[in-house]
């Protein structure tokens, strides 16, 4: 009970940061369940005055909330599914920028990692370049046996983890308390929502985790001529430090430079999304941030990528599902597009291919009649899982990163070739990865594949069928009895039911008696 004040108090708060920039002004109450109406009512009165009625400072208010609420944001801005295609613009204004700690605290923390001076792992170790919501980079040099070379060390922010860890436990209990009481809630699956970011932001502090990403994608990317990953440095990486290659390179946000080197930008910009397409593809292994700041083009032309923390997995099923979609849009086979869906297993068999074919129709043919530099993949991508809602499929989270990501590389290579065509840029992408996979060599190898299932299984199946003897005994011996309740079972599942709807009830009045008191304090 007191930690879920704890809770409610610190969601107070910052429920009420949000209402004061106007954040929920521009909800429907209509469209709001009948018991969040008056908080709702509640927070339109705590706005700012001046904001205009439509006004929304979502990024501001984030902002002022702190690192955990950043990331959130950040992570927020993946999924429109949740929030909605106008917040996701806006959350994509937020900047993980936060001011940076001392550089003689950096110093200890190297010093503590590897238990060493700081002169003693590295030449040369500089000022702060770059400050974020979980760490911040330094500039050094170090020496070995090959000689001097410049490095970025990447710092963990001190007590960043502590702070994490108390406001992602607000998040928790903020979703649980969503879905077992609204509906829309547990189909979008809040809980899974705050368990896959506290999953990344788990990985993102850890940055031996980001070193093993970084190293496994050099070795995917490492035959690409026009792709780079810079080097880890494994002997000055641990839990709190990671030590890199450094980039020389432009950053694609620094537009006017890369102009004035002679770069093609429309060539660029092709790199951009082909490189992408090939990782999530061929790979299944995708960069999952890759907006300009995290992109480079280095000396040799080449697009040079940094900074590992968020990535991007795709199984076999889901590469195919990507394809095939894409494939079925640029031939306007939209049949295939919508059995897909069904043999993916993502749309129920309740529901009909022809009328799900119907649907996906009527995003692909105004696409069609548009010019190559107004198509959007990204926008596709969108449409596509606003229409999957209606037909009853469930959030799938790896499609969701993805399609996000998509939007971020389509802006990306658009700020370089405003008239890039998207299309016949995917095309030979898609293509070759249809006719490696699922042309005649394709289904060998699918073949092969479900043969080996088939092998493991065939050696699991004795110790099955002793479960399944197990299982069977348990089940008579108890049906035999017959399965009752006691009156005292039934009883407290009563006052268990009974005590959950007055909690939800108390909770709500608890959150706006705390907003009010922060009105009077403030």
């Amino acid at each position: 009970m007191i930690s879920a004040i704890y809770h409610l108090a610190r969601l107070a708060r910052a429920g009420f940061v949000l209402a004061r920039e106007g954040v929920f002004a521009a909800v429907d109450p209509l469209l709001a369940p009948p018991a969040a109406r008056p908080a709702l009512a509640l927070a339109r009165l705590l706005a700012r005055r001046g904001l205009e009625p439509d006004a929304s400072r979502i990024a501001i208010a984030i902002a002022r909330l702190g690192p955990s609420y950043v990331k959130l944001g950040q992570f927020l801005s993946t999924r429109p599914d949740v929030v909605g295609p106008r917040v996701v613009r806006e959350l994509e204004a937020l900047q993980d920028r936060m001011p940076a700690f001392p550089r003689d605290v950096a110093v200890k923390i190297v010093e503590r990692a590897f238990d060493r001076k700081l002169d003693e792992v590295f030449v040369e170790f500089g000022e702060p370049v770059a400050a974020a919501s979980i760490a911040q980079v330094h500039r050094g040099r170090v020496r070995d046996a090959h000689g001097e070379r410049d490095v970025a060390v990447k710092i963990l922010r001190p007590g960043v983890e502590r702070r994490f860890a108390r406001d992602l436990s607000d998040m928790f209990f903020a979703a649980r308390f969503a879905e077992r009481h609204f509906a829309e809630a547990r189909r979008l699956r809040m809980v899974e929502v705050v368990e896959t970011l506290a999953r990344s932001v788990r990985m993102e502090m850890d940055f031996r985790l980001e070193a093993a990403a970084a190293s496994e994608f050099a070795d995917n990317t490492a035959k690409d001529a026009d792709f780079r990953v810079p080097a880890i440095d494994w002997d000055r990486t641990a839990k709190d430090v990671l030590t890199l290659e450094w980039i020389d390179g432009t950053p694609l946000s620094d537009l006017s430079t890369i102009a004035k080197s002679g770069a093609d930008l429309a060539g660029v910009g092709r790199n951009v999304i082909q490189s992408f397409l090939r990782h999530a593809m061929r790979d299944g292994f995708f960069h999952a941030d890759m907006h300009q700041g995290n992109l480079f083009l280095d000396r040799e032309g080449r697009l040079a990528a940094v900074d590992f923390g968020i990535m991007g997995r795709l199984g076999f099923k889901e590469r195919r599902f990507l394809a095939e979609i894409l494939y079925g849009f640029i031939t306007r086979d939209y049949l295939r597009v919508a059995e897909v869906h069904f043999e993916a297993g993502y749309v129920p068999d309740t529901h009909r291919v022809e009328d799900f074919a119907q649907a996906i129709r009527a995003i692909g043919e105004p696409i069609h009649s548009r010019t190559a530099d107004q198509i959007s993949m990204a926008k596709l991508l969108t449409l596509l899982f606003e229409i999957t809602a209606l037909f009853d499929m469930r959030t799938r989270t790896e499609l969701v990163l993805l399609q996000k990501t998509m939007v971020v590389v389509e802006g990306v290579a658009r700020s370089l070739d405003p008239k890039l065509d998207m299309w016949s840029t995917a095309e030979p992408v898609v293509r070759d990865w249809i006719e490696q996979n699922l042309g005649p060599v394709g289904k060998l190898q699918d073949a092969a594949r479900n043969l080996g299932s088939l092998g493991r299984a065939a050696l699991n199946i004795p110790e099955m069928l002793e479960r399944a003897e197990r299982a069977s005994r348990h089940l008579d011996n108890a049906s035999r009895g017959g399965f009752e309740l006691s009156a005292s079972s039934i009883e407290a599942i009563g006052r268990a039911e009974a005590h959950r709807a007055r909690w939800g009830n108390r909770a709500l009045w608890v959150i706006a008696a705390a907003l009010v008191w922060l009105i009077l304090v403030n």
